[in-house]
C-alpha cells in the first residue's frame, strides 16, 4: 500500500505543478481563498469538489486528520489514499485543497473499551501539570470529544511522538496536496481547569527549558508573576516551542513536496491568552505560510450577530494587527456569523461578517456555530464567494502605506504588560480608524523600514536594545516620536518627541466601553493635533464607520466598513450613510471608483473646490471600496 502512494504522489505532483500556475505577482493560491469546509471519507473526494464548485469556494479544506487520531496515527494508509484522491479531484477542477490535522491534541476512540490508547501506551508522552496530571481529557472537556473517547494533549518534546509526527507530515506532503492545516499547536491552557497552569511540567519540557537555560521550571520560577525574570523565560521559551514546532513542520512538509503550504489555525489573535497558550501569531507568521486566525469576538458565543459596534471596530484593529504581522502573507479568518439569534436574519449576519473581514484584506470563511464544514446560509455565502472572485484583486492585491501614522505593537508589552499595552494600541487604532486617518501598525521586524512621518508608541513598556536603536535614528532623521503612557525608549527631551502622561487611546477606549455613540463627539484633539501627517488624501464621514486607506495596484484606495445602526442580537442591517467626501488636491483630471459591497463599480466626477476636488459617495450600506484613477484610465 505505501509504494502504491508514493508512485501516485509522485505523478500528482508532476501534475499538479503543470496544471495550476495562478499565481501572480509573487502571491500564491493562498491569498485567493474562499474557503469551504469538508468531512473527507474514502470515497466522497468527487462529491467534495463538486460542492465546493458548485457553491463558488476556491481552497477545499478536508477533515482528515492524521496525528491527530491515534488509530491513523499508528496507520495512516487509507487517510493518504484518500487525501492523494480529494487532491487530484480538485487540480483536475481547476481548484486548491488542504487537509486538517491536529497539533498537540489527539483522540483515541472509544479509548474506555480498549486496553490500547496513546495515554496508555504512552504516558510518558502527556503534557502534565506541575503537580503531575496528566493532559487527559472525556466527552465533558470539549464538543468535539464522543463519550468513550479519550482526548490528549502531547508534549511537543516527546521525542519519539514528534519523530512520527513529522514522517507523517512528510506523507501527507507527498500525496500533492496544497496545504497541511495545522490545528490549535497549543499548550493545554484552555479547557476549563487549566487555565492558570501554564503547563507543560512534564520529563521532557522540563529538561529542555533546563537545558536551553539552566533553570529547573518545577522550582525556579514564581508561577504567573509576570515581574519574576525566571517566569519571563518560561513565557518565552513556550512561544518559541510552539513557533519551532510549526518550522519544523513546514520543513519537513516542503522536503517532500517544495509547493506545499503549511497554515496553522490560532485563535488567540493580539490579546494576552496568546502567551498562555504559547501560540503567538505575532511570531508564527515567519514560520507558516499563512494563518487561519479563529478569531471569535464579541459575547454570545462569540457570533457577530451578537456584536456591539465597539466590537467590530477592535475586531478591525485585531485584524489589521494581523495583516501587520503578515508582512505580504495571507490571513484566513475562520469566524461565526450567527447562531440563532432569532431577531437577525443569518443572511445579515453572514454579510456583515464577510464585508468587514474583506475590508480589512482578509480572507472569508463563515460556518456555522462552532463547526467548521457547512454555512449558515449557503446562498448567501455563494453569492459572496462569487462577488468576491469577480473583485478578488482589489482586496488581496499588495496594500502598501502612502502617508501613514505608525502604531507601534510590542509584543514584548503585550507579553508581560498587556493590562497596560493593549487599552493603549486598540483605543488608538480605533481612534484613528474612526478619524479616517492613515496608519500603519509598526512591528520589531518594521521598524527600521517604516517611512510615515509620526510613531506612536502605545504604553509600550518593554523595548530591546536593537528597538531603542532604531526609535533614536528614527528621530535623529526628522521623524516624529509620540509616547503615550508608559515610556521605554530611554530617548531624552527633544522637538522630535511628544509625550502624554496619561494615554489618550486607552482614556478614548474607556468612553467607548461607557457610551459608545457619545464617545465618538469628544476626541482627544491635543493628541490628533500633533501628529505630523502630510497625506493629500482626506475623507469626511461618520465615526461609525471605518476606514482602512493605502496604495494598491498604484492607486489610494479607501476601505469602508459601515457599522452604524447594529444591535447586537437585534438589529443585522447597517443604517447607511450619506455625504461620505473623499478630497484629493486638483493637480490633475481624476476620476473616483466605487464598489458598494455585493455591487459592481461606478464611475464618479469630482466637484472643484479651489484646489481641491471632492468626491461625494453614493449611499454606503454594509461597505465599500473606492479608490482615484487618472480620467483616461
Amino acid at each position: 500500500m505505501r509504494k502504491t502512494i508514493i508512485v501516485l504522489a509522485i505523478l500528482t505532483l508532476a501534475a499538479g505543478a503543470f496544471v495550476l500556475r495562478s499565481e501572480e505577482g509573487g502571491q500564491d493560491w493562498t491569498h485567493y481563498v474562499r474557503i469551504g469546509a469538508f468531512g473527507l471519507k474514502p470515497n466522497n473526494a468527487a462529491e467534495i469538489v463538486r460542492r465546493a464548485q458548485a457553491s463558488g469556494v476556491f481552497g477545499i479544506e478536508v477533515d482528515n486528520d492524521i496525528p491527530g487520531r491515534y488509530e491513523s496515527f499508528l496507520d495512516p494508509d487509507e487517510k493518504l489514499l484518500a487525501i492523494q484522491t480529494v487532491a487530484q479531484r480538485a487540480h483536475a477542477a481547476g481548484n486548491r485543497a488542504f487537509v486538517y490535522i491536529a497539533g498537540t491534541e489527539c483522540i483515541t476512540a472509544n479509548a474506555e473499551k480498549s486496553s490500547h490508547s496513546l495515554a496508555k501506551d504512552h504516558p510518558d508522552w502527556l503534557q502534565r501539570r506541575i503537580t503531575g496530571e496528566p493532559a487527559i481529557f472525556t466527552s465533558g472537556a470539549a464538543f468535539w470529544i464522543a463519550k468513550g473517547d479519550e482526548d490528549v494533549w502531547v508534549s511537543p518534546y516527546a521525542s519519539e511522538w514528534r519523530k512520527t509526527y513529522m514522517q507523517r507530515v512528510r506523507q501527507i506532503a507527498a500525496t500533492g496536496i496544497d496545504g497541511i492545516y495545522v490545528d490549535i499547536p497549543y499548550w493545554m491552557t484552555h479547557f476549563e481547569g487549566w487555565e492558570n497552569t501554564w503547563a507543560s511540567f512534564d520529563d521532557y519540557t522540563v529538561g529542555a527549558f533546563k537545558k536551553k537555560t539552566g533553570l529547573d521550571a518545577r522550582h525556579d520560577l514564581k508561577l504567573g508573576d509576570l515581574y519574576d525574570p525566571n517566569f519571563r523565560k518560561w513565557i518565552m521559551f513556550r512561544i518559541d516551542t510552539m513557533t519551532n514546532f510549526i518550522r519544523e513542520i513546514r520543513d519537513s512538509a516542503r522536503q517532500v513536496n517544495p509547493d506545499v503550504r503549511v497554515i496553522p489555525e490560532i485563535y488567540p489573535g493580539i490579546e494576552e491568552e496568546a502567551v498562555r497558550v504559547g501560540a503567538d501569531v505575532y511570531q508564527m507568521y515567519e514560520v507558516a505560510d499563512a494563518i487561519a486566525h479563529e478569531y471569535e469576538f464579541g459575547s454570545g458565543e462569540h457570533m457577530a450577530s451578537s456584536r456591539t459596534q465597539l466590537d467590530w471596530f477592535l475586531y478591525q484593529v485585531g485584524m489589521l494587527s494581523f495583516r501587520a504581522f503578515a508582512q505580504g502573507k495571507a490571513t484566513w479568518i475562520l469566524n461565526y456569523s450567527w447562531d440563532g439569534d432569532k431577531g437577525i436574519y443569518p443572511r445579515d449576519a453572514i454579510k456583515n461578517l464577510a464585508m468587514s473581514e474583506l475590508i480589512a484584506g482578509a480572507n472569508f470563511w463563515d460556518a456555522p456555530g462552532h463547526s467548521m464544514a457547512g454555512s449558515n446560509d449557503i446562498a448567501t455565502r455563494t453569492e459572496i464567494f462569487q462577488w468576491i472572485q469577480r473583485h478578488e484583486k482589489t482586496f488581496y492585491l499588495p496594500r502598501t502605506p502612502m502617508h501613514p501614522v505608525g502604531v507601534y505593537f510590542s509584543p514584548a508589552s503585550r507579553d508581560f504588560d498587556a493590562t497596560d499595552f493593549l487599552p493603549s494600541y486598540r483605543g488608538l487604532l480605533v481612534l484613528l480608524l474612526q478619524k479616517h486617518i492613515e496608519f500603519q501598525i509598526v512591528t520589531p521586524r518594521t521598524l527600521v523600514s517604516f517611512r510615515g512621518e509620526s510613531l506612536v508608541l502605545p504604553s509600550v513598556s518593554f523595548l530591546e536594545g536593537t528597538e531603542k536603536a532604531a526609535l533614536r535614528n528614527f528621530i535623529e532623521t526628522g521623524g516624529q516620536l509620540l509616547i503615550t503612557g508608559a515610556d521605554a525608549t530611554d530617548l531624552g527631551s527633544s522637538g522630535q518627541i511628544k509625550r502624554f502622561a496619561d494615554c489618550p487611546g486607552r482614556a478614548y477606549l474607556s468612553a467607548l466601553t461607557e457610551n459608545f455613540a457619545e464617545a465618538t463627539k469628544h476626541d482627544p484633539a491635543d493628541f490628533l493635533a500633533s501628529l505630523a501627517r502630510s497625506s493629500k488624501l482626506s475623507i469626511e464621514g461618520s465615526a461609525f464607520l471605518a476606514t482602512n486607506i493605502g496604495e494598491v495596484d498604484g492607486k489610494p484606495h479607501v476601505f469602508i466598513a459601515n457599522f452604524a445602526g447594529l444591535v447586537p442580537r437585534k438589529v443585522g442591517v447597517p443604517t447607511p450613510e450619506l455625504g461620505v467626501r473623499i478630497a484629493i488636491p486638483a493637480t490633475r483630471k481624476s476620476t473616483l471608483r466605487f464598489l458598494p459591497f455585493l455591487g459592481e463599480v461606478q464611475t464618479l466626477s469630482g466637484t472643484r473646490d479651489g484646489d481641491t476636488l471632492v468626491f461625494t459617495l453614493p449611499k454606503i450600506e454594509r461597505g465599500a471600496v473606492a479608490w482615484i484613477e487618472d480620467a483616461n484610465q
